[in-house]
């Protein structure tokens, strides 16, 4: 893991299409802000892992992607 220090309007990069930026700190609350092409799905972690759950769970039982997907953004 890569460990940066950065300051409010700082930002990393990476690759050459996604930049991260720091907007805000608040005690121990960081605001960031991403900057990613269309094509990059940017998630919260706990999102990405619950889509992760349920394209396993339709791998599972040969299900359909689109009403996983339904489901998800239901729930949000």
């Amino acid at each position: 893991m890569l460990v940066l220090t950065r300051r409010v309007t700082q930002s990393i990069m990476i690759g050459e299409d996604v930049e991260v930026v720091v907007t805000e700190i608040k005690g121990e609350k960081v605001r960031l802000g991403i900057v990613a092409p269309p094509h990059v799905p940017v998630h919260r972690r706990e999102v990405f892992d619950r889509i992760q759950r349920q394209k396993e769970a339709v791998s599972h039982h040969n299900g359909s992607l689109p009403s996983v997907t339904t489901d998800l953004l239901s729930d949000l």
